[in-house]
This record gives structure tokens, C-alpha cells and sequence, in this order.
């Protein structure tokens, strides 16, 4: 069985320069290794409150004890345990250590999401959805890294098999980013495709060590997403997690995270920043190696006679003019 893989990181400031999304780079900082080992191994109490500090640092920075017991659904006294078991003398401690954290990694983010949150306020519904599309587009190109995503792009291409996985919204996602690698690998499997958990079990029987799965999965996570990338992960599968957050449930069961955030005030996520991940993925991918720039010359070639042009635009026969008989 594959152990897990929690990235080392000295501190927040060297996170915060390793050109990831904040959440991420706080998550790799030094408390943010705390709260994710507490996510993985911590009591059911312990894991709630880790998921809720990884994805509310700046909120968090401004509740008291009682309000976040609340949120967590558990006792202050449990907080206060929480807090000495990650090395704090009392919650207090423990806050000022996520302040002083959010201060080097969020500033120039807050002042942005204010900056869009005050817009947003006045905006109509189909406004704001688009407003928050491109916010998270937005953010994801800033926060994308370059570094993990070459490192992709090599386990991917070494791959006899790469399995894509996605369940509900996400399958429409797994569809997407199927159709566009399969040119550019050895063999390309839609896990889940037309059926469902029986079916995408299945497929997923034969993967081992020289496979690799990308897993795509964002609020509502669906529990099979989680259940079959661990026995992936089990059988030696590479993982790779396309999702919005480091405190996501495949995040730790992934070698490599390529976050998307999905903020919506509407919808439970949006799916705009994935797909802007996916399209910026496969463009790496084409242009890795000249044989996959000569796969997708070819590619364009064969299906140029079935795309619309005007050399094959089906002409509608003229009828002759004929003159009335005398």
C-alpha cells in the first residue's frame, strides 16, 4: 500500500513564493502541515475542526471560541484540547498563529475578494454568477504551479494506462478532459463513462503501478470519488486530484493537487475554474514533445473532412428554368 505524501515546507513565506493558490500554500505551511495531519489521523471532532481551519483561515481569525465550537459542532473544551494537541498553550495562541500566517500568505488576496465582494453586492444574479466565474478563473491562474503541473504532464505521459474519473458534475469534467488526452497517451479510460460505481470499479480493477488516475471532484464530493481513488491508490496507481481545496478528502489520498476554486453563491460549485485547468493541462500536454504537436497535426487532418468549411458545404442543385410550352 502507497503511504500517503504531505509536501515539506519550512515556513509560510517559502510556501507563499512556491507560486500556489494561498489555501494551498497555507495548508504547506508549518501550522497548515499540523492541521493536515490532524485532517488524515485526527479524531472525528479533531478532523472537523482542521477541515473547517484549512478552508476558513481569515474567518477563523475572527471568531471566538464559542462561535467556532458552533461551526464544528463541537465543545469548547474539545477546542481547547485541539489547540495544546497542535502545541498551542490555549485556542487564543492557536489564532494568533493563523493570523500571523494569513497575514503573509492572504493580504493581497483579501484585498481583492473585498474588493469583488462589494461589487458583487449590487449585482444581479446572472451577474454575480459571471462575476464569480471569472474570480475564480482569475485566481486559479495565479495561483497555478508550474512546477507541479510539468510534474503531471511527465507522469501522465509515462502512463500505460490513464484512468479519468469524475461522478455527478464532475463525470461531464472526466468526459472533457478524456476526449482531449486520448491522442496524446498509450490508452485513455473514462472511468466512469455511462454507468455507474459497479461500472467504474471495473475499470479501475486492472490499475497498478505504471497507471495513473486523475480524479476530478469538488463539493459535493462524492463519496465513490474518495472510496475508488483509495483503491487505486491501493494497488499502486499514481493519483492526481483535480479539486478545489487542500483540505478536500483527495487531496490526501493524491501525489499530485491541481486546485480549481469553485466559490458560487448560487450553485453548491462552480465549475469554470476546472475547466480552464483542464483546457490549460491538455495545452501543456500537446505542446511537451514534437510527437504530440505532429499527433495533433494529424489529429486536425483526419477530421478536417468532417468539419464545417466551405469546400464541403453540400451545394443545393439548381433547377433548370423551363419555358411554359406555347
Amino acid at each position: 500500500m502507497k503511504k500517503n505524501k504531505t509536501p515539506t515546507v519550512a515556513s509560510a513565506e517559502s510556501a507563499a513564493q512556491g507560486g500556489n493558490t494561498p489555501e494551498l500554500s497555507f495548508a504547506r505551511s508549518a501550522l497548515g502541515l499540523s492541521l493536515m495531519a490532524q485532517l488524515q489521523n485526527g479524531s472525528a471532532s479533531y478532523q472537523r475542526i482542521a477541515d473547517y481551519f484549512l478552508r476558513n483561515q481569515v474567518k477563523v481569525t475572527a471568531l471566538g471560541i464559542e462561535d467556532l465550537a458552533e461551526e464544528c459542532r463541537v465543545s469548547t473544551a474539545t477546542i481547547s484540547r485541539f489547540a495544546r494537541e497542535l502545541g498551542f498553550t490555549n485556542y487564543a495562541a492557536l489564532k494568533n498563529q493563523i493570523a500571523d500566517t494569513v497575514q503573509v500568505i492572504f493580504s493581497p488576496v483579501e484585498k481583492l475578494r473585498h474588493t469583488i465582494e462589494s461589487a458583487d453586492a449590487a449585482a444581479t444574479p446572472a451577474q454575480a454568477s459571471l462575476q464569480a466565474a471569472l474570480t475564480n478563473v482569475q485566481a486559479c491562474s495565479q495561483g497555478l504551479d508550474e512546477t507541479a503541473l510539468q510534474s503531471v504532464i511527465r507522469q501522465i505521459s509515462k502512463a500505460a494506462t490513464v484512468y479519468v474519473m469524475g461522478f455527478g458534475l464532475s463525470s461531464h469534467l472526466a468526459a472533457m478532459l478524456a476526449l482531449h488526452l486520448q491522442p496524446f497517451c498509450q490508452r485513455v479510460v473514462e472511468v466512469v463513462s455511462y454507468g455507474g460505481t459497479e461500472v467504474a470499479a471495473g475499470n479501475l480493477m486492472h490499475a497498478g503501478p505504471q497507471d495513473v488516475l486523475i480524479v476530478i471532484s469538488f463539493p459535493r464530493y462524492a463519496l465513490d470519488a474518495i472510496r475508488l481513488t483509495q483503491f487505486a491508490r491501493d494497488h499502486g496507481a499514481g493519483v492526481v486530484a483535480i479539486t478545489d481545496s487542500a483540505a478536500s478528502p483527495l487531496a490526501q489520498l493524491s501525489d499530485q493537487i491541481i486546485l480549481a476554486p469553485c466559490h458560487h453563491a448560487v450553485l453548491p460549485s462552480s465549475a469554470s475554474a476546472a475547466i480552464a485547468v483542464i483546457e490549460a493541462l491538455v495545452s501543456c500536454l500537446m505542446t511537451s514533445n514534437k510527437q504530440n504537436v505532429e499527433k495533433a497535426m494529424q489529429l486536425t487532418q483526419a477530421l478536417s473532412a468532417y468539419l464545417h468549411h466551405n469546400d464541403n458545404i453540400p451545394r443545393t442543385p439548381q433547377l433548370e428554368s423551363r419555358k411554359p410550352k406555347k
